[in-house]
């Protein structure tokens, strides 16, 4: 079952329509063999560059008002937890229980785990992501949805940018790419931050 909202309380957006027909083409409608890989290759990139990130340049906030590398980390590894079970539950053909879970999920104190742990419990996250994922028939399909949180950037007419957030019903493989798109745009959060410590931005 394709991705798509219960209820639109108004028109979508062109970038909602874009967003969503992202979802079907690469989630929904996509081979999981396909979906494991690129979902593979998005976390092997951000292990990657978050492994060579020291532990004092992951804690400073060279941007005003944006998270640090340890805040970005913590926020994937608590966002992905939560999303093992509803991807989990999705595939067993459940809808999850609770609320959906929030854009800007946090720990408690986001400081106060060693770099090193942050990235020991991320790769853990990203392993039983994937186990999820070859796991999976390939012709896989049940009626569950999960209600998911969508965040994308809008174009204003005066060309301001302006995050647009909304909820969107999304079967299991729609949700499975969504690993993928998640840890993308929090690469380049992760990049921008890296440049403007050194100077660059």
């Amino acid at each position: 079952m394709p991705p798509g909202s219960s209820e639109p309380s108004a028109p979508l957006r062109p970038e909602q329509e874009r967003a969503l027909a992202y979802l079907r083409e690469n989630g929904t409608e996509l081979p999981v063999a396909l979906i494991r890989e690129r979902v593979a290759a998005a976390f092997a990139t951000l292990e990657r560059i978050a492994g060579d990130v020291g532990e004092a340049a992951a804690r400073a906030h060279p941007l005003p008002g944006e998270w640090s590398v340890q805040e970005v980390l913590d926020h994937l590894v608590e966002t992905h937890r939560a999303s093992i079970g509803e991807l989990r539950g999705l595939l067993d053909g459940r809808r999850p229980m609770g609320p959906p879970i929030p854009a800007a999920l946090q720990s408690p104190d986001p400081s106060a785990r060693a770099l090193a742990d942050l990235l020991r419990d991320l790769g853990a996250a990203h392993a039983e992501v994937l186990a999820l994922l070859d796991a999976a028939p390939a012709n896989h399909a049940t009626a569950a949805r999960a209600p998911v949180v969508m965040v994308i950037n809008t174009r204003e007419p005066d060309g301001r940018e302006r995050p647009l957030q909304w909820l969107e019903e999304l079967d299991w493989k729609a949700y499975a790419i969504v690993f993928r798109l998640h840890v993308l745009d929090h690469l380049a959060q992760i990049r921008k931050t890296l440049s403007a410590a050194r100077g660059v931005c």
